[in-house]
């Protein structure tokens, strides 16, 4: 499989087309090595719109998704990044290309030891890798300028916005089957926040996302 020609086709093709003309994101996704974070026997569906089993649990975002959760976060290069569910680690290649900083956080450590192998491989190196349950947010390397949460929540905790600097977006897919929403979350000063939802889609929720009150009578 010519992994240049699919990598360019899925830029051109796929995200393009689907309203990411952010070129920062673009240049990412066409620099950072999908093929190289996808498990080998799924590697033939790299750049397919799929989400990709990365095992523990976990799936690999599908492209467009990615992308659009990019755009939306406005990663600047100066910016300190909280990439919430490493995965595989490409996520946070992507956030280590647009922004200074990203610490990633993992609940798997099977994941985030394979993780750090791969991000170790591409040559990024201003990516960290913690193990931990980042499903409230990671305050003790706080505040940020972006979090980027890779799995869906059912509510959106309080937490995540608190960790927020003024400025700062928080990208999300909140809610459940069959209603989901990609959220941004603009932090426009201590306590004041403001939410646009980007487009309504599905996603593999985040592990430990905490669930909603049931309603009790």
């Amino acid at each position: 499989m010519d992994y240049e020609k699919a990598r360019f086709n899925m830029v051109a093709q796929q995200i393009r087309t689907w309203d990411v003309l952010d070129q920062t994101v673009l240049d990412a996704l066409s620099v950072v090595r999908r093929e190289e974070f996808v498990p080998g026997a799924y590697r033939d569906l790299a750049f397919a719109e799929v989400e990709i089993p990365l095992g523990e649990g976990a799936n690999m975002l599908a492209p467009m998704i990615e992308a659009r959760l990019l755009q939306a976060a406005r990663v600047k290069k100066t910016d300190h990044v909280l990439d919430v569910g490493t995965g595989s680690g490409y996520s946070a290649a992507l956030l280590g290309a647009m922004a200074d900083k990203v610490v990633s956080v993992e609940l798997s450590p099977v994941l985030a030891e394979r993780a750090r192998a791969n991000l170790a491989r591409a040559g990024v190196q201003n990516v960290t890798v913690e193990v931990g349950d980042a499903a409230r947010g990671w305050a003790q390397r706080g505040p940020y300028d972006v979090i980027f949460v890779g799995g869906a929540l059912p509510q959106l905790p309080d937490d995540f916005q608190e960790q927020l600097k003024p400025g700062g977006r928080l990208v999300v897919v909140v809610g459940k089957r069959p209603a989901m929403t990609l959220k941004c979350v603009t932090c426009q000063t201590h306590g004041v926040y403001q939410t646009e939802n980007v487009i309504e889609t599905l996603v593999a929720p985040l592990a430990n996302a905490a669930a909603p009150k049931e309603f009790e009578f």
